[in-house]
């Protein structure tokens, strides 16, 4: 499939016109705006530029081919150049071929990242912790800052449930493919025997949604004020800090206490929300595409279970894509998980460029 080449010229005639704009004086926000750009489209033009140039190389090598009076030597020449040119071009094509695809919209937001212990008991909850720091350190190895928004410990360790924020340029691209059932299987310390148990943890990435891709109706609100239990003395006592939304038309609800400021816990809970609205929103939309999804990577069905983490045999398998890696310690660590995520995006890339060819 030829690459549109109309399409490539409005790519590099735009980036010719911001480049030429970013010359002139402008008020701060819009030069940050058209710098942003800019930056964006530089990657791809430069990949253009080179594909053209490659182009160019081609045609002249197959017209001195062409021509009778070309002399012998030179020929040889052109002949063994060819190839070596017609592979780079094939790989320039197929990298702007990926760098046309469409974008998630969502891709460049912060997430909202919420881990629950699933079936198992304490053995879950200490998967859940697991999960959580394995998560934490690929972030950071990613450039991303993590926080947690609010956690409910396990009672030998690990989480019931945790929530957290991980921000930075990216953050959602690299962490989409996520969602799902996590499952374990390995041998509690509890466990005398040594037999194997199997546990499983829920995970769901969530876009951060801003004010303007979710509207909320005050009315729809159902706000109590409660006083926040477990540790902090005399404070817990005496105020009603911890928050609980409930959004009436869906029945999503929403606790914040990890905060003494019943406005900043407020605050948190109504940035949930939104992107628990406008994730509810999203499912409702991949449930309706269900059957025109089917062999993509995953979607984005809680109830799908993704990966299988088996520590006897130190493996980690992901069920939607066939790839077993046997780095379960390094991927645990958040070292590894990249080649997970790496394979995921491809397979996305591979069932988006299916989808455009068809």
């Amino acid at each position: 499939m030829a690459l549109p080449q109309a399409k490539l010229d409005t790519l590099l005639a735009r980036h010719a016109a911001v480049e030429a704009e970013l010359a002139n004086k402008m008020p701060p926000e819009t030069f940050v705006k058209l710098s942003r750009e800019f930056a964006q489209l530089s990657p791809l033009v430069e990949k253009v530029k080179a594909y053209r140039s490659v182009a160019t190389e081609i045609a002249d090598l197959d017209a001195m081919l062409a021509d009778p009076s070309t002399e012998a030597e030179m020929r040889t020449m052109a002949n063994a150049e060819r190839p070596q040119l017609q592979t780079k071009l094939t790989a320039l094509e197929e990298n702007i071929r990926l760098a046309l695809l469409p974008k998630d919209a969502m891709d460049e937001r912060n997430v909202i990242i919420e881990i629950r212990a699933g079936t198992g008991g304490d053995e879950a909850s200490l998967f859940a912790g697991d999960l959580f720091r394995m998560y934490e350190r690929f972030a950071a190895k990613q450039g991303l800052k993590v926080e947690v928004i609010s956690e409910s410990a396990g009672t030998i360790g690990g989480y019931k449930e945790i929530v957290a924020e991980i921000r930075g340029r990216g953050a959602f691209a690299k962490f989409k493919f996520e969602s799902g059932v996590h499952r374990v299987q390995r041998v509690p310390h509890t466990e005398g025997s040594g037999r194997i148990h199997t546990s499983t943890a829920t995970v769901a990435v969530l876009p951060e949604a801003e004010e303007v891709d979710v509207t909320i109706d005050e009315r729809d609100l159902k706000i109590d004020t409660l006083r926040s239990s477990g540790a902090g003395g005399q404070h817990v006592n005496k105020t009603e800090s911890a928050i609980r939304i409930t959004h009436l038309p869906t029945g999503i609800v929403v606790a914040m206490q990890e905060d003494r400021s019943q406005h900043r816990n407020r605050a948190k809970a109504m940035a949930v929300l939104r992107s628990r609205l406008y994730d509810h929103e999203q499912q409702k939309i991949n449930s309706a595409r269900a059957e025109q999804r089917r062999g993509q990577v995953g979607s984005g069905d809680r109830s799908e279970r993704i990966r299988t983490y088996n520590f006897p045999q130190g493996r980690v398998s992901d069920h939607r894509i066939n790839l077993t890696l046997y780095k379960l310690p390094q991927i645990i660590e958040g070292e590894a998980l990249n080649e997970i995520i790496d394979a995921l995006v491809t397979e996305h890339q591979a069932a988006l460029l299916a989808a455009e060819a068809s």
